[in-house]
């Protein structure tokens, strides 16, 4: 482990990626190593800023121009790219580097295309781990791209110090095909694409959504006038400073006033959660307790036994076949 974790304190991209594919990997030996070096690692802290958005929004395209001007400005950036994985051949297509050529070439700057391994929330399932692992190899900002926009992708705010919104510019029931929930846990909304014609439906679309979170209900974790929608455009690379402007100004007043603390603290519960979740569903998959998942599984489908009299069964059979 100390192999992998002297050139992982000290920037080197590539142990970072090689400590990546460690937490990512299935295999309990691998899953006790990562354990180590994770219960290893100093205590940094980067801003999280979470970005989620409609599919053809400009996600990559954003982050590009986006992590290109922080990195001018001397800072170190890291982007956790979350790719869908197929539910059918569990395959990912992995693009995202592919889509942030300038960005991936950047010294400054480090990106991993994860799949999601259809984990839902549009995360994968050891995101928070690279998150640390990011924060500990010196990164200053890391961005965890989702897969999409919806409400199971709120789950990205449970990583996240700042959850950003990106949308398109258009017209008419475009706020309708935004659910409310993710419109809550949105802290800015950035309406990409605000240049050349789109500029004026751009500006429209800012005030409709400026309008709609006016009326929702004021969270304690915010400042006058937060959460805001603003206009950005990541080809001519309008209103990013404006933007990151904001963002800072937002963790600033977080931080100032203990926000910032407690939700880490917080986050550091759920993913106590979460792994306890993912280890009691890891215990299905032994071999004994999968033939009689299997087999109740098939009656079920059958119609020769209600699903949650089946579940109750499995539960009491591995309450009575406890290790």
């Amino acid at each position: 482990m100390q192999d992998l974790l002297t050139p992982l304190i000290t920037g080197d991209r590539r142990a970072l990626s090689r400590a990546i594919t460690l937490v990512e990997s299935t295999r309990a030996d691998h899953r006790q190593m990562a354990q180590d070096l994770i219960a290893g690692l100093p205590d940094r802290q980067a801003l999280r800023i979470g970005l989620s958005g409609t599919p053809g929004v400009g996600k990559s395209t954003f982050i590009e121009a986006f992590g290109t001007k922080l990195t001018e400005q001397g800072l170190n950036v890291a982007v956790l790219a979350v790719d869908p994985s197929s539910t059918r051949s569990g395959g990912s297509i992995l693009g995202d580097k592919t889509r942030m050529e300038t960005l991936a070439r950047n010294p400054r700057a480090f990106i991993r295309p994860s799949p999601s391994n259809t984990h839902l929330g549009g995360v994968a399932r050891r995101t928070r781990e690279a998150i640390r692992l990011c924060e500990a190899a010196g990164y200053d900002i890391v961005i965890i791209e989702t897969v999409g926009v919806g409400q199971s992708e709120t789950l990205v705010a449970d990583m996240s110090d700042l959850f950003i919104l990106l949308l398109a510019p258009a017209g008419g029931d475009e706020l309708q095909g935004v659910k409310r929930g993710i419109m809550e846990m949105a802290d800015l909304i950035l309406v990409n694409k605000a240049d050349g014609d789109l500029l004026s439906p751009a500006t429209r679309t800012v005030a409709d959504y400026a309008g709609a979170l006016r009326l929702l209900r004021k969270r304690p974790q915010d400042p006058e006038g937060f959460p805001k929608a603003l206009p950005v455009s990541a080809t001519t690379g309008a209103g990013l400073d404006a933007a990151w402007s904001q963002m800072l100004h937002l963790a600033g007043w977080r931080r100032d006033h203990g926000h910032l603390d407690r939700n880490r603290a917080e986050q550091a519960r759920q993913w106590f959660w979460s792994e306890l979740r993912g280890g009691l569903l890891a215990k299905l998959d032994r071999p004994n307790v999968k033939a009689r998942v299997d087999t109740l599984g098939q009656k079920v489908a059958q119609g020769d036994l209600p699903p949650a009299r089946a579940a109750q069964d499995i539960l009491d059979w591995l309450d009575d076949h406890r290790e």
